[in-house]
């Protein structure tokens, strides 16, 4: 179905607090997930991405969850659904179109870094 998640992820410990955000991205039987900590605007820089383990599925559809054993809690962002422009597993480029209300246009990652482009 081409479905597509952002995340807040944020994480409590008695001594820090970390907010990040998750993106996952449908893929058969799991989602593609990279991290962020600061969300790519458009048609600005490149934002610094890092590829995660595969989630499961489970998360394109989550509005709010707390996690077990003190990990924190995720709360969706935003979500659509996309179409491929270009992607090759054996790449670190990757490149499709989203259609969402914050994330909506062209995101690219390549490498470490992402950006999103305005959809003219």
């Amino acid at each position: 179905m081409n479905r597509w998640v952002l995340l807040e992820h944020k994480i409590h410990g008695s001594n820090f607090y970390d907010i990040h955000y998750d993106f996952l991205v449908e893929d058969q039987l799991d989602c593609l997930t990279w991290k962020f900590h600061e969300i790519p605007l458009i048609n600005k820089g490149f934002v610094e991405i890092k590829k995660q383990p595969n989630h499961r599925l489970v998360w394109l559809s989550r509005d709010a969850y707390q996690l077990s054993n003190n990990r924190g809690s995720v709360k969706r962002i935003d979500h659509g659904t996309f179409s491929y422009i270009f992607h090759n597993q054996n790449s670190q480029e990757f490149k499709i179109m989203l259609n969402g209300k914050l994330l909506k246009g062209l995101f690219i990652i390549d490498g470490n870094f992402c950006r999103l482009i305005k959809n003219n």
